[in-house]
């Protein structure tokens, strides 16, 4: 049976369709060779990011030769800081470098810095087949905070929940100014032809209960109701990362339309606690994906089996890993356009 690829945003309003829609996080990117082809040309990642030619391009790359229903537009959560006038950069085997911030006087919504982002959707939108939908994203509040005032990626951010917890004050302000930057990028990526909008909190797991509330839910129930009064008809997924219980709470009360659940949130738990309350998305292991092909296809098969009844897109737990043999992700999609719940 051949996929309906339409079908991505109408996962959000019908309960079983056959095949499930599908994408997957970082689709466009390292584990392709047309991607590290022009990547080899190009100075620096942000480069790449804010040359909209080039944005375009690699983000078409996985549809073209995969054909997912949903294509993400190539770009980063940090530009978000960046056009607060936070200097960003990117260093291999680093990762992301941030100037850390210890004051609030220097953030200034800079909407001209992500102009070449806007204009990078415009030209993918046309380019895509009419039934591929266009995702738009953002970092989420809390993570984008992380980077901000540690200066550079950690497993644990106790610096900044050290500071949060000292100074709530100073970081809630920070996180208010966040989130009507999200809410401003997120429009705009609409306005520029994104069809959904995807939220990414990738550091929520590091925080307990309390703070996950006052951090996480909070901030992004008022990102989404700010959202949704320019843009009502707009879906919005969270991915609040490694949350354990927390997606549970996340999912009543933030008003999101879905949510990415990682790779160890139990599909039996996720069909009966999370889809009554909204879409769910997600989430085979993407250590799996890269490493075990016969072994992908059965638990993709589960995955379908488990939760493609209810509303639901599948994708990964986490983005695809650089290592992941292309074959790996071809046999994947081909079994996704096939399979039915």
């Amino acid at each position: 049976m051949k996929s309906d690829l339409k079908s991505l945003r109408q996962a959000f309003t019908k309960k079983n369709f056959g095949n499930p829609p599908f994408w997957f996080m970082r689709q466009a990117g390292r584990y392709l060779p047309e991607y590290r082809a022009i990547r080899a040309d190009v100075k620096s990642f942000l480069t790449m990011c804010y040359t909209p030619s080039l944005a375009s391009e690699v983000t078409l790359q996985p549809i073209r030769r995969f054909g997912m229903s949903g294509a993400i537009i190539f770009s980063d959560i940090l530009v978000i800081p960046d056009a607060l006038g936070v200097r960003v950069t990117f260093e291999e085997k680093k990762g992301p470098l941030l100037t850390p911030v210890t004051s609030l006087d220097g953030l200034h919504w800079n909407n001209e810095k992500l102009l070449p982002v806007y204009e990078a959707l415009r030209l993918t939108k046309a380019a895509l087949p009419e039934e591929t939908t266009l995702i738009g994203f953002a970092g989420a509040p809390w993570t984008l905070a992380c980077y901000m005032v540690q200066g550079q990626s950690d497993q644990a951010f106790g610096k900044v929940r050290d500071i949060a917890a000292a100074d709530p004050v100073f970081f809630g302000k920070l996180i208010e100014i966040l989130s009507e930057s999200v809410v401003k990028h997120c429009v705009a990526q609409v306005e520029a032809g994104a069809e959904v909008i995807q939220i990414f909190d990738s550091w929520a797991g590091v925080l307990d209960e309390q703070e996950f509330k006052r951090w996480v839910i909070e901030p992004t129930k008022s990102i989404v109701s700010a959202f949704k009064k320019t843009c009502p008809h707009i879906p919005v997924i969270g991915f609040p990362r490694n949350a354990r219980e927390g997606y549970l709470s996340y999912a009543r009360e933030t008003g999101v339309d879905g949510i990415n659940i990682d790779y160890t949130v139990s599909l039996e738990w996720a069909a009966d606690a999370l889809q009554d309350i909204c879409l769910v998305q997600g989430n085979l292991d993407p250590v799996l994906l890269a490493e075990n092909k016969e072994a992908t296809l059965a638990e993709a098969r589960r995955i379908i089996s488990m939760l493609a009844k209810k509303p639901f897109i599948f994708n990964l737990g986490h983005g695809i890993l650089p290592h992941t043999p292309v074959e790996h992700v071809q046999a994947l999609c081909d079994l996704l356009k096939n399979e039915t719940a």
